[in-house]
């Protein structure tokens, strides 16, 4: 089985709170708090596992905080090869309200050294050896580089391993520059990366089929709750679920990157892995605790998904 390399430059511990709902410049009361390991790309490697991939996590990784994620990942039987920084991982707060709107809480991170990236970049380069599929998942520490991610494309495509790349902002810009295999980022985040707001469906799909023809083999748009798009030589794919009861939505996007993953591996269909990608993705909505699929459910969701090919 191909072996998967996750990337995670800035991972953090999730807290996620429970309250009845959150106003700003008062006292607010938590229910209930629940802590997790988490990060995109932590994200990303639980969900593989939970469906057997063999993964191997690196990134960056500091004090107590991130001897937790590790130890989540080793209990879940990730291979974990972090370099650890000086300065402590993040944590990030969510808070789910009964109203149903979520805030998110994140902190910046560690500064990362140039001696901590030096070793990186070679405990990097002798991976890449060891797996077919690298994913590149979520913000960059500080102390790194803008485009980091470019330049983590460019060598792996120096050894023909492909790059799945999941960021936001200029590391995300940059890194398309690089041309990776496949990018996902959401409605937003699309249109950071066009210059120019995009008010539909219509709309996301030419913006993808531009980055597509640019040379981006695979680009999917996560549109939350509408559904997802995907563009790839095989066509144009629209996929979405039937309503459902949305509990906690972070996570659907790493939902979606390792979706890709597992149907690559196992080569799948376009239109398979994108029934697969928003059946998982609308699971990973329905719990509390995000990137911990309920398989149950996201098989009982297989056959709910509205799927549709496109032309053009």
């Amino acid at each position: 089985m191909t072996r998967i390399l996750t990337v995670t430059l800035n991972p953090a511990v999730d807290k996620t709170y429970f309250a009845q709902s959150v106003m700003a410049g008062q006292v607010n009361r938590m229910r209930t708090m629940e802590k997790i390991a988490g990060g995109k790309g932590v994200n990303v490697t639980k969900i593989l596992r939970q469906y057997g991939c063999e993964v191997v996590a690196t990134g960056f990784l500091g004090g107590g905080s991130g001897s937790f994620i590790e130890e989540e990942l080793l209990r879940r039987g990730a291979e974990c090869r972090f370099v650890r920084t000086a300065e402590e991982t993040r944590s990030n707060m969510n808070i789910i309200a009964d109203d149903g709107y979520v805030t998110e809480i994140l902190e910046p991170g560690p500064k990362v050294t140039a001696e901590e990236q030096a070793l990186f970049m070679e405990q990097y380069e002798a991976l890449l050896g060891e797996c077919g599929l690298v994913i590149l998942s979520g913000s960059v520490a500080g102390g790194l580089q803008t485009d980091i991610y470019a330049l983590l494309i460019e060598l792996a495509a120096e050894k023909g391993v492909p790059v799945y790349l999941d960021s936001s902002g200029e590391s995300l810009r940059l890194g398309i520059r690089a041309k990776p295999e496949l990018i996902k980022p959401n409605w937003k985040e699309l249109e950071y990366i066009m210059g120019h707001s995009i008010r539909d469906r219509e709309g996301i799909i030419r913006a993808a089929a531009l980055l597509h023809r640019e040379g981006i083999s695979r680009v999917i748009v996560s549109m939350g709750s509408k559904g997802l798009v995907s563009v790839t030589d095989s066509g144009i794919y629209y996929a979405r679920t039937e309503e459902i009861p949305a509990v906690n939505t972070v996570g659907c996007g790493d939902s979606v990157v390792a979706s890709c993953a597992i149907s690559a591996v196992l080569g799948e269909t376009e239109e398979a892995a994108v029934v697969r990608a928003c059946a998982i993705a609308a699971a990973n909505a329905t719990t509390k605790e995000s990137a911990n699929i309920p398989m149950e459910t996201a098989e009982a969701l297989w056959n709910k998904i509205i799927v549709e090919k496109i032309p053009g």
